[in-house]
């Protein structure tokens, strides 16, 4: 079964529409009475979890660059506001800990966009029986592994081959023989 489809538009700078006032203003709503949002449909799937006690999914998807990371922080915002738990920018945290390296890992340099997620992201969030987050888990999978030996022109290989060849002359990193990418043609441009 499908539900509410949401088409969102990355306008590439902050608009004042993710505030804590807006949250509250998306809670109990039922949809329809507001302007479409990710709010929203974040607000849809927690009161179906909350009224019916089954799982629920939220797809993010789109285009390189079009705010499927930036989608998806703000969905567990609003799930951390309104479940009232313990600490919203301590679940937040905990939640995109992992970024960092799994951007490393599996973000790359593409032509439409510098920092281009090239995997996928599988996020569970847990809820209790008062319906507040008790913890979350973060399944990464690989989509494009041939960019591992080649690129298309003008694109680059993952984040992690160029901060690693950055590295090459730090102590812990002699024993590897790493070069700079730019003389490691076949495997880093």
């Amino acid at each position: 079964v499908v539900g509410i489809i949401l088409v969102a538009i990355n306008p590439y700078k902050q608009l004042p529409i993710y505030g804590d006032a807006i949250i509250h203003a998306y809670s109990g709503q039922n949809m329809g009475d507001m302007d479409p949002h990710i709010f929203a449909v974040a607000e849809e799937a927690y009161k179906q979890m909350a009224r019916n006690g089954k799982n629920q999914s939220i797809i993010v998807s789109g285009e390189s660059g079009a705010g499927k990371t930036v989608s998806a922080r703000y969905a567990m915002r609003y799930f951390a506001t309104v479940s009232k738990s313990s600490s919203t920018a301590q679940v937040e945290d905990k939640v995109l800990a992992s970024n960092p390296i799994t951007e490393a890992v599996g973000n790359a340099k593409t032509t439409r966009n510098d920092n281009s997620s090239r995997f996928g992201k599988y996020t569970e969030i847990s809820f209790d029986q008062h319906h507040q987050i008790i913890g979350a888990n973060m399944r990464t999978y690989l989509l494009e592994k041939s960019r591992v030996v080649f690129q298309s022109e003008n694109e680059r290989n993952y984040h992690i081959f160029y901060q690693l060849c950055a590295s090459a002359m730090q102590p812990e990193f002699k024993h590897l023989k790493l070069g700079r990418s730019q003389e490691n043609n076949l495997l880093f441009i």
